[in-house]
């Protein structure tokens, strides 16, 4: 699980970080962190890695809730716990969905309930996703909202619910890393989501109304592939 504690007082940070060390021996788990001294540092370098944001309220420059409403521009997923000295600045994270908040001084007991909060919510929807490489971001992107991908102008071109995304890459690659969640070509230039296959017509597969040939030489391994899906042969 990966941490990251955003915090502008070195010694609250240490103290996070003592907290966390002292859990992790204590539960038998793995926890990975990362520590900054300000929401701007923090910002520069986020690209969705984290699981859970440690994240003080009070900080310069830009506040924990300006932090906090950065990141969700980015992630809308990841764990959010705010860190303050006032109960009323908590109240200010049901802006951005932050999980719940912790109060200074920290004492170890109240912050292992709501970390075990925490690690139990994104254990519960932990869903497989995707790290785009965009022009002007970085996002994170569910392999269940993804309809289709299609290889265009050396360009990988992700067809989703949320809008389609544009990034440098390989179909061959993405073929190779999400054949475990039922992909398949269907040509050579799309890479079809079994799940989103309304169905087979005139040599096409119809995905999300858009009608993709299906080729001659993939025919019967698509074909084999998503009967097998939707016979409920693959789980």
């Amino acid at each position: 699980m990966r941490i990251a504690i955003v915090e502008d007082e070195l010694a609250y940070r240490q103290q996070l970080e003592e907290y966390l060390r002292k859990y992790q021996e204590e539960f038998d788990c793995l926890l990975q962190v990362s520590s900054y001294d300000s929401g701007m540092n923090f910002i520069h370098s986020f690209t969705s890695q984290f699981d859970i944001i440690l994240l003080d309220v009070a900080m310069p420059y830009i506040d924990g809730i300006e932090t906090a409403r950065r990141i969700r521009e980015i992630d809308s997923e990841v764990v959010l716990l705010f860190v303050t000295n006032q109960a009323q600045h908590a109240i200010r994270g049901y802006e951005v969905d932050a999980m719940d908040y912790i109060l200074k001084p920290i004492s170890y007991f109240a912050f292992s309930q709501r970390l075990k909060r925490a690690l139990s919510r994104v254990r519960h929807r932990e869903e497989p996703y995707l790290v785009l490489n965009l022009k002007s971001e970085t996002r994170k992107l569910k392999i269940s909202s993804i309809y289709y991908i299609e290889i265009r102008d050396h360009n990988l071109v992700y067809h989703t619910m949320d809008g389609d995304y544009s990034a440098f890459g390989s179909l061959k690659e993405e073929e190779q890393k999400l054949a475990q969640h039922h992909f398949v070509r269907c040509n050579k230039a799309y890479l079809v989501s079994l799940r989103h296959v309304d169905n087979v017509q005139n040599g096409s597969a119809v995905v999300n109304g858009q009608q993709l040939l299906i080729s001659r030489p993939r025919k019967a391994a698509f074909m084999e592939a998503l009967t097998d899906y939707l016979g409920g042969a693959v789980k």
